[in-house]
């Protein structure tokens, strides 16, 4: 992964009338990364977003993204971004082919619009009227039109949203053809799972702040934290947390003559450290 920014903001602040959105929010992306905001409703994560997109004007703090304030950027810097809203209206009569078509003529140097519409894997819909696709479909096409101006960086918010298991799992896969060929991806969702499975780096934002950023797996000191170990005695089922599971199996074990009962090792889930994360800081925020 280059090390260049693609996105750098610093002290970002918004309010709206006596509501704080951002406080002093620091956030940095990197070329090439697939980074999900993660927060619960009201954290900040869409005034962050729409900021960075250039939707909105901060109060205070300093942004660039792809070099640019993305206040004062014309339209060739908004030619390098790709937006795939929350919800997007769609021209229904129109075919997918029509639609990726028309909306190529809005860029300088569009990709060619049967390639993004295979990227997605509506080649098979691609004669089809946009209201004839189920909700999955619609979302491919939404990305489609959000990279069909070949963007640097592809805004995603809460993509797979009312989507059914199967539908997700598909979807993600167009994150991953995106992240292959070296597109940045700012993912917001609520779903961790999809965190988890997509991001190179998470970053969890709570009462207008960044309150954590790094890997899935190391966020919040994770691959650290203790493991329980659990298994079934004489007098029903028992659990230890430790630092050293390995040696607690082993004298387990030794104790049970070799099979240990309904044994289980885990560690903290990314859901674990999100509800974490953002519980101290609810705690931190009552106490001020």
């Amino acid at each position: 992964m280059a090390s260049e920014l693609v996105i750098e903001a610093q002290g970002l602040g918004k309010s709206y009338g006596r509501t704080v959105a951002l406080d002093g929010l620091d956030l940095s992306m990197s070329r090439g990364e697939v980074l999900s905001l993660l927060g619960p409703n009201g954290a900040g994560k869409t005034t962050t977003v729409e900021i960075l997109e250039g939707y909105r004007r901060r109060d205070s703090g300093h942004a660039l993204v792809l070099g640019e304030d993305p206040e004062r950027a014309g339209a060739s810097w908004r030619a390098k971004r790709g937006v795939v809203l929350q919800s997007c209206e769609d021209v229904v009569e129109l075919t997918v082919w029509e639609c990726v078509r028309h909306f190529a003529r809005f860029y300088p140097s569009p990709a060619d619009p049967s390639e993004v519409i295979e990227r997605v894997g509506l080649s098979a819909k691609a004669g089809s009227r946009i209201r004839s696709l189920s909700g999955g479909q619609r979302r491919r096409l939404d990305v489609a039109l959000g990279i069909i101006g070949q963007p640097e960086l592809v805004f995603l918010d809460e993509p797979t949203t009312g989507f059914d298991p199967e539908a997700r799992r598909q979807f993600w896969d167009v994150v991953r053809e995106l992240a292959k060929v070296g597109t940045s991806v700012l993912l917001t969702t609520h779903y961790l799972d999809e965190a988890e499975a997509l991001a190179d780096r998470v970053a969890v934002i709570n009462h207008g702040r960044v309150v954590a950023t790094g890997p899935p797996a190391e966020l919040g000191n994770r691959l650290n934290a203790p493991a329980r170990v659990s298994w079934s005695g004489p007098d029903g089922r028992l659990s230890k947390e430790t630092h050293e599971p390995t040696a607690l199996v082993r004298e387990l074990e030794g104790a049970f003559g070799g099979e240990v009962p309904g044994l289980t090792v885990t560690r903290p889930t990314l859901e674990d450290v999100y509800l974490g994360l953002i519980g101290h800081e609810a705690d931190a925020k009552e106490e001020q």
